[in-house]
């Protein structure tokens, strides 16, 4: 339990203050309880002593009153340090998982499920939220309290206080039993507890597919399983939960009775006066329902503890090196230098070398899966490579910080995402301080500001999530558009045509254009239009770059790149 404690105690970070008043202020709150046993003890004396002056009775009641209101007011601070406390402990630990997945490999989201992230940041450490500072202040606070109240009843007689400890330690061993326990079924709740959000968000986002195969109703069986864990595993706790409640039930009310027997056997024989008797008896029941309390956070602490090592989890990931120095280039010369990478054990590219000139374009063509893609994405280190080297303006880009590589590209991929907020914020994502005027300009280069226009509230329109409102075209114009604001040096078009009909087409291609303009480009496509005009036309198939040249010296070449033209061109005339 200490351990677990421990543990809530680092977790809580900059938290630990808001904490710390919590707990003085639960010890001043055990101080003002104890107010209520000053009060019955006056009583007591005065009816033992059979006295009828209302003096014991003023007293008793300004003890309870005070003992009332500094409660009252004590436990409001003490819940609020907390709540707070609570909020903003997972609150910064959320941030700190968003900082920490900037820096990891793109290859982690490949291997490692989007909702084993989405059940840490929700379901695991709501747990720890709504229950981490509540329990660890619970459990002390109810620790104090029965010190106290021992205390008490050892001043009265110690014999009767003897017998109080003895249920404390009994019930305090099935308590550390069940905890152990606990500790062994904790974590399996906690992944299957995950697993379930898991399940519930894959099952939403492929909800089309499921659909139009007609499998509602069968296509569910994950979330079904994934229902069954987790109330098999939350039964499985109360199944062994259950005994140890039981046994701890048994021991207060036990010892209740023993207390009672002994306080009376006592006070016949003279050994003990009836005042100290009958505060024995009542002390002794509040003694147990103070360590009851405490008993209960210790249940909850196993399953706290855990979430807590399941969030901790996003820590491992291993992070690219992130020591670097902030690189502003002279020029933008892209040059892959005998580079190798792989994805695991398979093997991606292979001594790729290759030089992508300042202030040219540069198309990138072949069969899927020959690494177009990943050879875009190493230019912005989403992945280290294994081996050689890729550098820009001369410079590693291991050698500069995130920030300042990210500078120098701008990148417009074949799915486009836009956040669930206004059309000008998602423009403005990339450079937050522009203007509306600059948005307008920008927009307005991108092919789109006819369009934003005509929405209900023009720039402030707040679209759905994804761009679920737009149309593939007009999402990609409004990515343009926020390229066209960041003006980064380095454009590279991830086949960012491949799904746009053709009536968009012409717009985004003269939106692709306004966007190139004295940059370094470096496109995937797959439509022969926006080949042809390249610079420089790069030919990948299994890893390696096979061909290299303009289009009119590949297309006197036998090759990839003929047949490529060969099948676009016949493709064209086809006509319904």
């Amino acid at each position: 339990m200490i351990g677990v404690l421990k543990k809530i105690w680092h977790f809580a970070g900059e938290e630990q203050g808001n904490i710390r008043k919590s707990m003085i202020l639960g010890f001043f709150y055990a101080v003002f309880h104890m107010f209520q046993i000053a009060a019955i003890y006056v009583v007591v004396l005065a009816l033992v002593g059979g006295s009828t002056d209302p003096a014991p009775a003023w007293q008793a009641l300004g003890l309870l009153l005070a003992s009332i209101l500094g409660r009252a007011v004590l436990n409001r601070f003490s819940q609020l340090q907390q709540t707070h406390a609570g909020y903003f402990m997972v609150a910064n630990k959320r941030i700190s998982i968003g900082d920490k997945l900037k820096r990891v490999p793109m290859g982690y989201f490949n291997d490692q499920s989007l909702g084993e992230l989405t059940g840490i940041t929700t379901t695991v450490l709501d747990e720890v939220e709504s229950t981490g500072p509540m329990v660890l202040v619970g459990i002390l606070g109810g620790l104090i309290n029965s010190a106290v109240m021992l205390l008490c009843i050892l001043f009265w007689d110690w014999r009767i206080g003897l017998l109080a400890l003895a249920g404390m330690l009994v019930y305090l061993a099935l308590l550390s039993g069940m905890e152990k326990q606990s500790a062994k079924i904790a974590p399996k709740r906690q992944r299957d507890e995950a697993r379930l959000v898991e399940a519930v968000l894959e099952q939403l986002q492929g909800m089309s597919v499921i659909k139009s195969f007609n499998l509602t109703g069968k296509g569910d069986k994950r979330v079904r399983q994934a229902l069954e864990d987790s109330r098999a595993n939350n039964l499985a706790v109360e199944k062994l939960f259950t005994p140890y409640i039981w046994g701890q039930e048994m021991v207060l009310h036990l010892f209740s009775v023993l207390i009672l027997a002994a306080s009376v056997g006592l006070c016949l024989t003279g050994a003990m006066s009836l005042a100290n008797a009958l505060m024995a008896v009542i002390v002794s029941f509040l003694i147990f329902s103070q360590i009851q309390s405490a008993g209960s956070g210790v249940s909850a602490l196993r399953l706290v503890g855990s979430s807590i090592d399941h969030a901790n989890q996003v820590d491992d990931i291993p992070e690219m090196d992130q020591r670097g120095t902030v690189i502003r280039p002279e020029d933008h010369e892209i040059v892959f230098d005998h580079v190798n990478f792989s994805y695991g054990s398979r093997p991606i590219l292979k001594d790729v070398s290759l030089t992508i000139p300042d202030r040219t374009t540069t198309a990138i063509v072949g069969p899927s899966g020959s690494g177009k893609t990943t050879l875009c994405n190493l230019i912005a280190r989403f992945w280290d490579v294994d081996g050689g080297r890729v550098t820009i303006g001369g410079r590693d880009v291991r050698e500069y910080t995130l920030e300042s590589l990210m500078e120098q590209v701008s990148m417009v991929f074949q799915r486009v995402y836009l956040f669930a907020d206004t059309v000008e914020n998602n423009i403005k994502f990339g450079c937050p301080d522009a203007t509306h005027e600059q948005v307008v300009e920008v927009a307005k280069k991108a092919c789109c500001h006819d369009f934003i226009s005509a929405l209900p509230d023009g720039y402030n329109t707040v679209i759905g999530e994804g761009g679920a409102t737009l149309s593939g075209g007009e999402k990609q114009r409004i990515s343009i558009a926020r390229c066209l604001l960041k003006d980064a040096p380095i454009v590279i078009f991830d086949e960012a045509t491949a799904n746009v009909d053709p009536e968009n087409e012409d717009q985004l291609q003269r939106a692709m254009e306004a966007l190139t303009r004295e940059k370094t480009v470096l496109m995937i496509a797959h439509r022969l239009k926006t080949v042809r005009g390249a610079d420089q036309i790069l030919v990948l198939d299994q890893g390696s770059v096979v061909q290299k040249g303009t289009h009119d010296e590949l297309i006197q070449q036998a090759g990839i790149y003929r047949d490529f033209v060969s099948e676009r061109t016949e493709s064209s005339r086809w006509t319904l």
